[in-house]
């Protein structure tokens, strides 16, 4: 009952909640097409989809919340250098991950500090920029990224030199790799007859070496 008279006592800000609303949903789907749309698009792992969107929505909320303090400027900076050093126990955050991070913190900074002297013309084009920004990067100039994998590879008469064309198709045959440019011979185990390899290839090949998704020829980076 207490809290309910304090609730009543306090007058509800009709045009404020419509703004906070209209603001929110308008940084969730800016955030939804980066996280979902462009980042899950290219790196097909969604270990980062629930981080990004909740840390998003989070600052948001909590710059809007705090917008009208005095600490605007500093509280954003402290936000990047918080979240800016972040690593998890279980692996270390790649930097690209870092990257979408560090974008995902931005736009919610920009999107819950936007004042009332920015226009919401000016706030979608800023967001337009971001976005467009990352999409040029990631599917236009970035899209042909050369990735590296390693392989444990048991057939080590394979290696020799003029054995070196029927290697590569054996491997994008037992990997599905349509095309591995090159490959690095590593550590060789002539006790077991095993080699370590390094076979590079462009982003744009739909493989996976990990437990989530597991090819049909390999498991944990082990061909068989």
């Amino acid at each position: 009952m207490i809290i309910m008279n304090a609730l009543n006592t306090v007058p509800v800000q009709w045009t404020d909640l419509f703004e906070l609303l209209a603001k929110f949903a308008f940084h969730l789907l800016v955030l939804l097409i980066i996280v979902r749309g462009l980042y899950y698009t290219m790196a097909r792992s969604k270990d980062y989809l629930f981080s990004y969107i909740l840390i998003g929505c989070v600052v948001f909320l909590l710059c809007y919340s705090l917008a009208n303090v005095t600490l605007e400027l500093g509280f954003a900076l402290g936000l990047f250098a918080i979240f800016g050093i972040i690593r998890y126990r279980t692996r270390q955050i790649m930097i690209k991950e870092m990257t979408y991070l560090f974008l995902v913190i931005g736009i919610s900074v920009i999107n819950a500090l936007a004042s009332n002297k920015i226009s919401y013309t000016e706030l979608i084009v800023t967001n337009a920029i971001i976005i467009f920004l990352t999409w040029g990067l990631e599917k236009a100039w970035l899209s042909k990224q050369e990735k590296s994998k390693d392989v444990e590879y048991e057939k080590i008469e394979m290696i020799r030199t003029e054995n070196r064309d029927k290697l590569i198709m054996d491997l994008e045959e037992r990997t599905g790799i349509s095309r591995i440019n090159r490959v690095e011979i590593g550590p060789i185990n002539f006790i077991t007859d095993r080699v370590q390899i390094k076979i590079f290839y462009l982003t744009r090949e739909d493989i996976v070496f990990n437990n989530d998704q597991p090819g049909k020829n390999h498991k944990n980076g082990k061909l068989n």
